[in-house]
């Protein structure tokens, strides 16, 4: 698949996540228990849809960041926090199809950044279209901070 990447200015969206030090060979396993409990704070709150998943990366330990972008007030229980995407410059390019071909996109943005001598902070983060049985149909945008 071709990438076309772009250098953008973005505001700060607000999420409501769960915050994880964690390792990138537990994350597999991870996100999905922390995505459905964002979740389940949101069903307990009225939200039902509306909300795109996010996943957040400060850096490469991976200290993580999983849940939506809410858009509307909502009450935040257990672990679930108020928090958001960063605002700033970033390097960003949209992945259509199953995420296990995901990577491609991310190397796309590293390999653009080489190219134009633009350097990233670390922060990445993807923001995942709605889910559809149809890997044709999925889309997922992925952003990286620059310096």
């Amino acid at each position: 698949m071709r990438y076309q990447v772009h250098l953008r200015d973005v505001v700060a969206r607000p999420t409501a996540v769960i915050p994880a030090a964690t390792t990138w060979q537990e994350f597999p396993t991870l996100w999905m228990h922390l995505l459905d409990e964002v979740w389940a704070c949101l069903r307990a709150g009225g939200v039902t849809r509306g909300c795109r998943n996010v996943m957040l990366y400060w850096d490469d330990l991976p200290h993580i960041e999983v849940g939506v972008e809410l858009l509307v007030p909502c009450p935040l229980t257990g672990q679930v926090i108020a928090s958001a995407l960063p605002m700033g410059q970033v390097a960003t390019t949209v992945h259509y199809g199953a995420y296990k071909e995901l990577a491609a996109a991310h190397q796309a943005v590293i390999d653009w950044c080489t190219v134009q001598k633009r350097q990233t902070t670390g922060t990445r983060w993807e923001i995942y279209g709605p889910n559809n049985d149809d890997p044709a149909k999925v889309w997922t945008e992925v952003y990286y901070l620059l310096k």
